[in-house]
This record gives C-alpha cells, structure tokens and sequence, in this order.
C-alpha cells in the first residue's frame, strides 16, 4: 500500500491499454461473469471490506473529516448489499458493444453505418467514496473499458480490499486482472502525473468536491467530464398540490442530504406561501433542517415560532451544502423562479411541483438542467434509478454526456462502410 510513483502510473496506464484491447474483444458472457461474480462477492465476503472501512472511518472521524464526507465514506452491510445489486442489474443489462445505431444506403451503393466501441480507458480520481470504486469498475467492463482508479486518502484501505474482490473476480471468470489498475499511494502529485497521461486515458472522471472538479478540468491533458456539483432548487408553485410539496421536499432534503441531488433551495410562489411554507417548514425542522430564509419567508414561519429559522446571507443562494441545511425564498411567479434558478443553479437537478400543465411545461422547456422533473423529488438523479444499472458520475455538461452516465456514455462508435469495389472519382 502507498508504493505507487509517478512512474509506476505511467506502468499502470500501459497495462490499462494493454488490457482494454483484450476487453474489447471480451465476449457479453465473459464480462457477465465476472460481474455476477463480484456481485456474490459483495455480499459474501463483506468482512474483509467492513474492517477496512472501519479503520477509514475512525481515522477520518478522528481528523474532522466533514460530515456529509463521513457518511459518503461509510460502508455497512447494507450498503454493501446495494453495491451487489447494482453490480446484478449491470450484468442484466443489454451489452452496448457492437450495437448498430444506424445504417445508410447511399446512391453510389456504399452501406454506411456506425457501430458501438468502447472509449478504451477510463480514469477516475475520487474522494471519500468507495461505492465509486465498484461502480466504475462494473459499468467500464460492461462497455468493454479498461479503468485506472485513484480514490481518497480517506478510503485508502476500503478501496484496497475492494478491488482485491474485483480482482478475484476477474481471475475466477478467466479474465485478465489488469482491467482494473488501483493508485494505492494517495501523494497529491500523482494526480498530476494521471491528468497527463493523454497517450493512456481516454476519459477522466472526477467525482468529488468543487475544488476537485476544477483542478481536473483546468488540468487535464484528455477530455475530462466535470459536473457532479448539485445546487439543486425545488420550486413550489402557486397550483402546487402542498400535501404533495411536503412529502418531495421534505425527500429531497432529508432522505440523503450528502448527495450532490439533494435539494438546496426551496422557492415558494407568493400566493401559496402563508398556507404552504409552515407546513414544509415543520416537517422539515421536525427532521433537524436548518432553514436559511429570505425576509418573507422569514417573516411567515417566525409567526410559527420556528427556532430553527434563520436570515439567509446572499453566500445561501448558490450553495450546495450537503448536510441537514435548506436556503428558502418566497417568489412572485413563475418567471421569477426561473430567473433564480438560471442565476444561482449548477445545471445538475430542478424541480417544480405544481398542477399547472402549462407552468410545467414552460419549467421543462426552459430550465437548463441535466435532469428536470415535475412533482418529483430530484434524489431520484442516479444511474441506478433511471434503469442504468449504476453510474460512473452525473454530468453537468454538455459535451459528450449529461446527467447519469451508464454504460452507453462509456461509449464511442466507428464509421463502418461496406462497398463493392467503389471508388472515388
């Protein structure tokens, strides 16, 4: 463990390279057993990866790691459990490998068409969260990827025994081991040393804070997805069902509010505000919510004597807090809400609760999101619960994926044309 230097990465990515010409060529029954392996694994051999996590866990608590970190960083058998499944839906899932996506039949007679490939190698560097390790591995293998993993320090030995149960899963599946290449030294500078590694890595994902997120995009020499960071807003319309608007805010807070599609912002049209807002409030700070609130909604939920109501600053707008903290503010109509959300919002997951087929239509059609909903919580934005098996990350982005990424954005695809001794005048 912490061997690794900025040579031994440049090793690591020409085994990757060396192993995803093998992995592109892997047959959907191979990559299926191994990942029905690692599955069984998961939720046989959990001892091993709880210890490890344990140790992460303590030693973090120990140092004043955050807490929304802590919880990211923690693993127990039930969540181990839910890595195992997500490893199963993958495996069930159709192989987007050497999938036709169109053909053409052109007038000289040359048949064109493009075919699903895999990207090659896939790199992720990560913080505090060791699903990640499983995740990447299980969907790369099922595009056909290989993948060089880098996580945090602060799971240094989780993602250790991790990828000692991936490996064994690839060995008893006959596959090559080296589909999976692990930086077990957690020495800043060998980031810098992956984020040059073009010649080897064809994708880099980041999963992590802002900071990290804009490191790598600022400093990385192949194409990096950035996204990730959630500023996510609820809007509660005038038309709002309020019954309906408790229990989606109240989940999009409270259900996880470590997750990057945790609701942050709350804004409640005018009309509705003195009926709805005391309503929301109290399920919310009977959960332990802190509400950053603007003068109006202040002044409604003082008359309630909630204590856990608090003047927002203008930093509250904007902030993606990851922890039991909602910014709330009153609006005067739709157009204002979106106003608010295309100035503060970080493009990942928006939601407006309402009746109103026209005023959902228009937040649909305008809002500039990877994931827009209407009368939803925005913790459903996961791989796993928009039929993808798992994900790799989200994507704020435009170019080449957005939102969840599954197996089809780790994914490129070649021109094929067949002819008949055509050539070109």
């Amino acid at each position: 463990m912490m061997n690794k230097t900025a040579e031994d990465i440049k090793a690591l990515g020409k085994l990757s390279r060396q192993a995803s010409r093998k992995l592109a060529r892997l047959s959907t029954d191979d990559k299926n057993h191994v990942l029905i392996n690692l599955s069984g694994f998961l939720r046989t051999e959990q001892e091993a990866v709880l210890l490890a996590n344990q140790e992460d866990y303590q030693e973090a608590k120990a140092e004043g790691l955050d807490e929304s970190l802590l919880d990211r960083l923690l693993l127990t058998s039930d969540r181990l459990e839910g890595m195992a499944d997500e490893i199963q839906r993958v495996s069930e899932l159709p192989d987007p490998i050497g999938e036709v996506i169109e053909t053409s039949s052109l007038p000289n007679g040359l048949v064109t068409s493009r075919r699903r490939v895999p990207l090659g190698v896939v790199g992720s560097i990560y913080e505090a969260r060791p699903n990640v390790t499983v995740d990447i591995f299980g969907l790369c293998l099922k595009a056909g990827n290989a993948c060089i993993l880098r996580g945090g320090k602060e799971t240094i030995r989780s993602n250790t025994a991790l990828v000692a149960l991936i490996r064994k899963a690839l060995i008893d599946a006959g596959v090559t081991e080296d589909a999976v290449q692990f930086v077990d030294n957690p020495d800043r500078s060998l980031v810098d040393a992956m984020l040059k590694m073009d010649e080897y890595i064809d994708l880099l994902v980041p999963r992590g804070g802002a900071s990290l997120v804009r490191f790598v995009a600022e400093n990385a020499n192949m194409p990096a997805v950035t996204g990730g960071i959630g500023v996510c807003h609820t809007y509660v319309d005038k038309a709002a069902d309020l019954d309906m608007a408790v229990e989606i805010v109240h989940n999009a807070k409270v259900r996880r509010p470590s997750i990057c599609n945790a609701l942050d912002t709350v804004l409640v049209h005018a009309d509705i505000a003195a009926a709805g807002l005391p309503l929301m409030a109290k399920e919310l700070t009977g959960s332990g919510v802190e509400l950053h609130c603007d003068n109006r909604a202040l002044s409604i939920l003082r008359l309630e004597a909630l204590g856990s109501a608090l003047p927002a600053t203008e930093d509250d707008w904007g902030r993606e807090f990851l922890s039991l903290i909602a910014a709330v503010k009153v609006v005067d109509s739709l157009e204002e809400a979106l106003g608010h959300i295309d100035t503060y919002g970080s493009g990942h997951s928006e939601a407006i609760i309402t009746e109103d087929d026209a005023a959902a239509t228009r937040f649909l059609d305008e809002v500039d999101a990877a994931a827009v909903y209407v009368n939803a919580s925005t913790q459903f934005t996961d791989g796993g619960q928009f039929g993808l098996g798992a994900e790799v990350g989200i994507s704020t982005q435009k170019f080449h994926a957005r939102g969840p990424m599954g197996l089809k954005e780790l994914t490129s695809y070649k021109w094929v044309i067949v002819g008949k001794g055509q050539t070109r005048p």
